[in-house]
């Protein structure tokens, strides 16, 4: 019989139905239920069921006197109803408007009545709220005091049983709420006296000053208190908040523990000496209310244990950009690479939280692009805790302006992650969402959301008037008590404080505040500035490797598992690599085996590498297969992994569909694990264009605004090939319109020794000169003989900024067609970057011109000055330098460069260009009209029949439309 205690709600009408089916006819049913009605009796029942006898549902005289099972069914069903979307019907807004509701809610939905109910046992609902009632009615009641109060639990969307019934049992027992586990309530009240106050003085002291208040909201410390000293408990070693900046100020000071003299100095804002004398070069910062703090906590005062580190990212004002960032952040943070293999992640001793805005949680994108990592192997973070900081307006629009769904919350319903909504006057039920969240997050290792829902009783900024836009909600707002008066009052009425006690608090805090501006010394304003690299760091790298290390390492990287079954042409391709080392001069290494080479010898240096990013493990042009596959049992292995040298371990990964949300992720990973050499490659270049938010707002200047450290390398398929306008520029302009005060490393390769040296250099300079390095990578030439390099050039020298094929040529490496001209010869010098070097070289008109030059810019940022000027003083007959693009006029190099080639001709050699004309669009959507227009590029630049800065003029426009018509 107590089997049947395991059924409710809807389950239990399913199985009192079969039950009437069996009374029947037992044969009526599957033998498996026939066999548990034989063996068990269902509530109420005293004899062993007959064929003939009637159902104790509808006996009069039984246990249910006066219900049919439709009745009872009505009364699973309402149950059932109130857990799954009692939330509607939960009392939210602390404003008082009313809540959506549910017919399914209602008792006439079922035609139930009260004393029908009554009738009902309780234990046939089930769960704690069937064990600790005696009646339907009662346990109704019992499920309407937790689904539908001032706290509504929303977990239907949770498909796995174990964790929804996880959900349920810690809803109705109570366990985490603070009558079965005590908080002092009188420490409450101190905490969001300490909140109300910080804000108070700050507007009374600034007045008008931006601040971004967390008034309406304040239960979101004592609701953080709660996670961090879960996390203490727990052994947690890393908390990572990401947030906006709603409430910012007031996190850092109480949660971060940021000194109240540093906030104050911010507020202050001097204008020191230094500021007027623009020391130290570059050095901008950011507003008070984007910036980051990190606090230790000695969790148990014994320095040879790891202590708790609570971080708090920097974010700018595009909201919710933070939260890859974050999750990132954590990865790293969680994660032992200093072992060679793949690298360990271990879920347990971090913790991500991130708190969102409710209009943008809904309205960014960038939200479900990072939602969608979090059970993609190698972006686990082993759950985050969200909170949405619900404050119902966005800027100046309503929820109905903001989002199509009935909660803000609602978007994580399709990423299966259990929500609690919260009344932001409730402390204690936003300190018993924050015990469930941890708790479930350490149990399951699945992300939560707390929807605390508020008010925001000021403007957007402390500066706005809101009530231009909502008259009527600031007017309930202006006569709403704070939740610190609130639950002051109720302190009072209970006798647990006097009733001046509130006041005498809120003085004494305002008191101190006050003390601590009276003796401030603007000069306590301490700014992360970053401190700058030795001198020269850079070019005293040395990145050449033994030739015998290569060729061992290419044994090793060749090897494979016994019995594993590579595919035919892979196997071709490696057996091709066996030799690749033979000879010191030929010119036999190309992209891929240099980057694999590059990729060895750093993890035999000890340092760890990610690589991650779209069709990645393969690449894709299918030129790097750094995991291989088992044609036969589809078992992966990865070389870079197996290398019995190795001093740490390398994960290489295929990033979900996603540039905004997974170049954050990377860029957060690598700021946290600043000893990693991390590596994201796009499919395409272009499709850096979705991830320009990260490129803008943390790679180019993290570093400036925030004294934040990144050397994130970027690989951007980039080059002119007839794909069209989407699949030919990495957007080069763009990085080298960011670049400044050396922001920025960014390079176009056009040999695989130069590819090898630039990724060992940035490797050496991790933690002596970090920059982030943007690569323009090759398309077609990733296998294009001129590409190739040879031995020597991996064993001598290094790092080129500037290829000079007429005057420095690679020892052995420079093998374009054509005879090497003297440089006294040379009038005219063709400057170009990238792929368009391969067009003019191996153009029949090259050889017909044996009085031009052509040199290579393999860096573009920071500009290699000195090299340029040195190689152009070797031309001493050297009547013009013409730059040669592929790009349109209005993109590409030629805009950033020009000012520096200027200054290094000084007036004593013309200066021209060549480029497609300026475009809105990057590139022609015609194969036969790009084979033309790079055939006029080719052209120009060897002729001298026009002026070198002609453009293409409606003539050429006119026989390349033609040359286009006739192709069809």
């Amino acid at each position: 019989m107590d089997q049947w205690h395991e059924f409710y709600g809807p389950n239990m009408g399913y199985v009192l139905e079969l039950f009437e089916r069996y009374q029947a006819d037992p044969s009526s049913i599957v033998p498996a239920w026939r066999a548990f009605f034989d063996s068990t009796l269902p509530p109420g029942e005293e004899l062993a069921p007959t064929r003939s006898s009637p159902s104790p549902i509808i006996q009069a005289d039984k246990a249910l006197p006066g219900l049919d099972a439709s009745k009872v069914v009505s009364v699973l069903n309402l149950a059932q109803a109130i857990r799954w979307y009692g939330h509607w019907a939960a009392r939210l807004d602390p404003l008082g408007s009313p809540p959506p509701g549910d017919p399914s809610l209602l008792l006439e939905t079922y035609g139930l009545t009260e004393r029908e109910l009554a009738a009902v046992p309780a234990s046939l609902i089930g769960g704690i709220a069937g064990k600790r009632t005696q009646t339907a009615l009662e346990a109704i009641q019992f499920l309407r005091k937790i689904y539908s109060g001032s706290v509504g639990h929303d977990y239907l969307q949770i498909r796995n049983a174990a964790e929804r019934d996880w959900l349920r049992e810690a809803a109705e027992s109570g366990r985490f709420s603070i009558a079965q586990s005590p908080i002092d309530p009188v420490n409450i009240l101190h905490r969001l006296t300490q909140v109300e106050v910080f804000e108070h003085f700050l507007q009374r002291t600034f007045v008008a000053k931006t601040r971004f208040s967390i008034e309406g909201l304040d239960v979101l410390v004592p609701l953080l208190d709660v996670i961090v000293g879960a996390s203490a408990e727990s052994g947690i070693y890393n908390i990572l908040i990401g947030m906006a900046h709603r409430g910012r100020l007031n996190l850092l000071a109480h949660i971060l523990q940021k000194p109240i003299e540093q906030i104050l100095a911010e507020f202050k804002d001097p204008l020191r000496r230094r500021d007027m004398q623009n020391e130290p070069e570059g050095w901008s910062g950011d507003v008070k209310y984007h910036a980051g703090a990190s606090r230790i906590i000695d969790t148990d005062n014994d320095p040879n244990t790891i202590d708790l580190t609570i971080q708090m990212a920097p974010n700018p004002s595009h909201l919710e950009a933070v939260n890859p960032v974050i999750e990132g952040m954590a990865r790293a943070a969680g994660t032992r690479a200093d072992r060679p293999g793949q690298p360990v992640f271990n879920p347990t001793v971090t913790l991500p939280v991130v708190i969102h805005g409710d209009a943008s949680f809904p309205g960014q994108g960038v939200v479900a692009e990072t939602l969608n990592m979090y059970h993609l192997q190698g972006y686990e973070t082993g759950g985050t805790i969200h909170i949405i900081a619900n404050n119902q307006i966005g800027f100046t629009a309503e929820d109905a302006e903001t989002r199509s769904t009935l909660f803000a919350s609602d978007l994580a319903k399709g990423y299966r992650i259990p929500i609690i909504h919260i009344n932001a006057d409730d402390p204690e039920g936003a300190i018993m969402a924050a015990r469930i969240a941890f708790a479930y997050r350490e149990r399951f290792r699945n992300d939560f959301l707390i929807d605390l829902i508020g008010y925001r009783r000021l403007g957007h900024n402390e500066g706005d008037e809101p009530a231009f836009t909502q008259p009527l909600m600031y007017k309930k707002i202006e006569a709403h008590p704070t939740v610190r008066k609130i639950w002051a009052d109720r302190l009072v009425q209970q006798g647990l404080i006097s009733a001046n006690e509130p006041e005498r608090l809120y003085q004494d805090r305002m008191n101190a505040l006050q003390a601590v501006l009276e003796k401030l010394d603007p000069n306590v304003l301490q700014e992360p500035i970053p401190t700058p690299p030795p001198p020269g760091a850079a070019r005293k790298v040395q990145t050449a490797v033994p030739a015998e290390r290569l060729q061992r390492l290419n044994r090793e990287l060749l090897h494979l598992p016994e019995g594993f079954n590579l595919h035919p042409r892979l196997s071709r391709i490696r057996q091709r690599r066996e030799k690749i080392l033979d000879e010191p001069d030929v010119p036999t290494i190309d992209w891929a085996a240099a980057e694999e080479f590059a990729l060895a010898t750093i993890l035999e240096d000890g340092i760890p590498i990610r690589l991650t990013g779209q069709d990645t493990e393969r690449g894709t042009f299918s030129h790097r297969h750094a995991v291989l596959h088992d044609v036969v049992t589809g078992q992966k292995y990865i070389p870079l992994q197996a290398m019995p040298q190795a001093r740490a371990s390398i994960e290489v990964r295929n990033s979900p569909l996603s540039e905004y949300a997974a170049l954050g992720f990377e860029y957060g990973y690598n700021v946290q694990a600043c000893n990693h050499l991390v590596i994201w490659e796009a499919q395409y270049g272009d499709f850096i264009n979705n991830a320009q938010t990260i490129v803008d707002e943390f790679v180019a200047s993290g570093r400036d605004k925030w004294g934040q450290l990144s050397s994130l390398v970027m690989l951007l398929p980039h080059g002119y090939e007839g794909q069209g306008p989407d699949h030919s520029s990495g957007r080069l302009e763009r990085f080298l319109n960011l670049a400044a005060d050396k922001n920025l490393r960014i390079v176009n390769c056009t040999t695989a020794a130069n590819y090898f040296h630039v990724l060992r250099r940035q490797a050496a300079l991790l933690t002596v000169d970090p920059l982030p390095l943007v690569i323009m990578t090759p398309k077609s030439l990733l296998r294009h003989p001129l590409v190739l390099s040879p031995r020597r050039a991996f064993t001598e020298g290094g790092w080129q900024p500037v290829i000079d094929r007429t005057g420095n040529a690679v020892p052995g490496g420079d093998h374009e067609p054509g005879k090497i001209v003297p440089p006294e010869k040379i009038e005219r010098l063709i400057l170009c970057s990238g792929k368009i070097y391969v067009d003019l070289v191996t153009s029949d008109l090259a050889p017909k011109h044996p009085s031009i030059g052509i040199a290579r810019v393999e860096q573009l940022a920071p500009f290699p000055q000195a090299d340029v000027s040195e190689m152009l003083g070797r031309y001493p007959a050297l009547e013009e330098v013409l730059w040669v693009q592929e790009e349109p006029e209005n993109m590409g190099a030629w805009e950033f460069v020009r000012p520096f080639l200027e200054k290094a001709l000084a007036g004593r050699s013309r200066l021209g260009f060549v480029a497609r004309p300026a475009s809105p669009s990057p590139a022609e959507g015609s194969n036969n009209l790009h084979t033309f227009i790079q055939r006029s590029l080719v052209e120009r630049a060897f002729s001298k029949s026009e002026p070198a800065s002609r453009k293409i003029g409606p003539e050429r426009k006119r026989r390349a439309q033609n040359a286009r018509v006739g192709s069809k």
